[in-house]
């Protein structure tokens, strides 16, 4: 972090009733930083650059961190920790991560929302980072690959990189060399494991990135499984005197998503709407299971349902009154528990909807609470002056949760810790509200038990720094705005070029992935919007550019209403045709996919609603082209060696002077 940042810091695993109790070991020489130490969860605010080794007094020992400080200058814009207040209150900041979205965001933003607020300070932006291991000769070797910003000046080979090797693990500093981009430490060194953390320097730093390197014991003559699918290395470990094997390594990168999640088709269910109906199934959990068939034709394999717990009026689910227990409108927990074993059998992935900002006000906690200081629960909540608890875009129904409360915390970790034996991951609601480091618990929690276990960020606008250590998988907010606002002929097509462009510009690292939307339970349909050609389009934009595509149940049969009951007897097959195409292309082009990249072109188009582009793998390079006007144009990508075969309707598609776009063409480059 940086000098003009704040983090909150809190034991982990906390029991409420014990005794904790912060300081500070040491210090830079300039800094005259202290905690409060009566307090279990403090606010960390650096007030020099430098290295901070903070204690934590808890119950069974004293535990350590090390926090490095860049000084102030090196602050990215738009941090994720800018903000220090703690509280939400009337403003709609919850200081407690620095990373609320603005007071009164309507959607309606212009698509530039990057979490980076104004330019990037003026000095070309943050760089990117990525850190790769291999072991050579019984050391192991770590090596940075840094990247300047796009709009910086900066050449590559200035770039510094500052490695930190991670202190949980057992390592013999003494042996750790670094030379450069590169760090070594030899085998015999390390314990079990080693993990290395490092950012990339330029005017700012960049998000870090973290390479883990463990060793596996050798069972019964063989290399013993791991318990996660990391991605392992070509290398072996040391030999004894014998040339026995001692032991395997393995490689693996954990700010990369789930391999699973870098390919499916996400599918957002409203659970008191998708199967409405369905008149002879005795819960609305069976009514959904007997939609899984049509979604398996679909081509769909990641199913993500709006909130299932028992909640307050409101149908979407989101006004929780317990966070343990299924709402009996919708069935039992084992009647959840069946739909989603249901789901696994048809090699579908299940998203739980996590809502870990605030509960409903509705919930019996806070109606204890609420006017009663002398309430047990009174400090689980944020209250404003007014005695009025604190919420945001004055959201009448919720209360936000106060996370300086262990018990809060506690509260909500076994939560996460039980619905998570049951799904694939958490879609998380209001990410931006809640504390970053708590998000580094869950992670490190769920991650520890299901390597690839998918955690995906609401994050609105989103933010780069994020992808470090909290979520695999962001909600790709800037090109939902942007699409919308081509769909409405208010920006050129080819602003969905910048969209995906800017990700770089704000530093997410080349290895971070999107969820692309054009609609979801709290949006517009895109359809009613911005009519039926420029939904084609867009649908076509989900399936071509870089990341992970998701349907909200409906849009692929052309439902009008946002929420209203699925209106199947109306279902419009052209429209769901082009969507099981479409998905069935990106399953079977790998350039499309998460290892293919993306790179502009030159192009002419009979209208600025068109636009043109490529993606490339070792496979194969495709060129994609979309139109959003009403009508076919033409697309002329010069001197480009196009095989005029869509690979999407199947049909030739050359025209004079070019390619004939209806909405959506895919094309192998010659």
């Amino acid at each position: 972090m940086a000098v003009g940042e704040s983090v909150q810091l809190a034991p982990r695993d906390p029991d409420p009733d014990a005794d904790y109790s912060w300081r500070v070991r040491s210090a830079p020489v300039a800094s005259s930083l202290e905690l409060d130490e009566d307090t279990a969860v403090v606010q960390f605010t650096p007030d020099a650059a430098g290295r901070y080794v903070v204690e934590l007094d808890a119950p069974d020992v004293t535990y350590t961190l090390t926090v490095r400080v860049f000084p102030g200058s090196y602050l990215p814009a738009g941090s994720v920790r800018s903000g220090a207040s703690g509280m939400s209150g009337m403003s709609g900041y919850s200081g407690q991560s620095g990373s609320a979205r603005p007071t009164g965001f309507s959607g309606g933003a212009s698509g530039s929302g990057s979490g980076a607020g104004d330019a990037q300070r003026g000095r070309g932006g943050r760089p990117r980072i990525r850190l790769d291991a291999t072991v050579e000769d019984g050391v192991v070797v770590v090596r940075a690959d840094p990247h300047p910003n796009p709009d910086s000046d900066t050449d590559r080979d200035d770039l510094v990189v500052e490695f930190v090797v991670d202190d949980r693990d057992e390592v013999d500093d003494a042996a750790v060399e670094t030379d450069g981009w590169e760090l070594r430490v030899p085998l015999s060194a390390i314990g079990d494991r080693l993990r290395v953390h490092a950012v990339a320097l330029d005017e700012t730093y960049s998000v870090p990135d973290t390479v883990t390197v463990e060793r596996e014991a050798i069972a019964d003559g063989g290399v013993a499984e791991a318990e996660t699918e990391a991605v392992r290395a070509d290398v072996t470990g040391h030999t004894d005197g014998s040339g026995a094997q001692e032991a395997s390594v393995s490689v693996s990168r954990p700010n990369d998503p789930p391999q699973w999640a870098q390919e499916v088709t996400l599918y957002e269910i409203y659970v008191r709407g998708y199967a409405s109906d369905v008149e002879d199934a005795d819960n609305t959990f069976e009514a959904l299971e007997t939609r899984l068939d049509y979604l398996e034709s679909l081509g769909v394999d990641c199913l993500w349902l709006t909130p299932v717990l028992e909640n307050d009026h409101a149908p979407h689910g989101y006004n929780i009154v317990d966070f343990y227990d299924v709402a009996e409108d919708l069935g039992t927990r084992e009647d959840y528990e069946r739909f989603v074993d249901a789901a696994h059998d048809r090699g579908m992935k299940v998203l739980f909807d996590l809502v870990l900002n605030h509960s409903a006000r509705a919930h019996p906690f806070f109606e204890d609470a609420y006017k009663n200081p002398e309430s047990e629960y009174y400090d689980w909540y944020e209250w404003q002056e007014n005695g009025e608890p604190g919420t945001y875009f004055d959201w009448e129904y919720i209360a936000n949760f106060d996370h300086r409360n262990l018990e809060v915390r506690r509260y909500l970790l076994d939560a996460v810790d039980m619905w998570a034996e049951v799904v694939d991951g958490f879609r998380c609601d209001m990410a931006w509200a809640v504390p970053d480091t708590f998000w580094q618990e869950i992670r490190d929690r769920v991650k520890a038990k299901d390597p690839e276990f998918l955690l995906l960020d609401e994050t609105i606008p989103y933010i780069a720094d994020f992808h470090e250590g909290m979520f695999d998988m962001h909600f790709d907010t800037t090109l939902y705005f942007t699409l919308r606002q081509v769909g409405r002929g208010d920006e050129p097509a080819e602003r969905v070029l910048d969209a995906i462009e800017q990700r770089t510009q704000v530093g997410f690292p080349d290895h971070a992935s999107f969820m692309l939307y054009l609609e979801n339970h709290d949006e517009t349909r895109y359809i009613v919007e911005c009519g039926e050609d420029e939904a084609l389009a867009a649908a076509g934009a989900l399936f071509t550019l870089p990341g992970v595509p998701m349907v909200y149940g409906g849009q692929e049969i052309g439902q009008r209403g946002r929420r209203d009951a699925l209106a199947w007897d109306h279902a419009r097959d052209d429209v769901r045709e082009h969507y099981e195409r479409l998905i069935e292309v990106r399953d079977e082009t790998p350039a499309l996919r998460y290892d293919g990249t993306f790179r502009r072109i030159d192009y002419e188009a009979d209208s600025d609603r068109a636009v043109a582009f490529v993606r490339d793998h070792d496979d194969g390079s495709y060129l994609c082209a979309l139109n959003f006007a009403p009508g076919a144009t033409t697309v002329d990508v010069g001197d480009l060696a196009v095989d005029a075969t869509d690979v999407v309707s199947g049909d030739s598609v050359a025209a004079e002077g070019g390619v004939r776009v209806d909405d959506v063409v895919v094309c192998p480059l010659a």
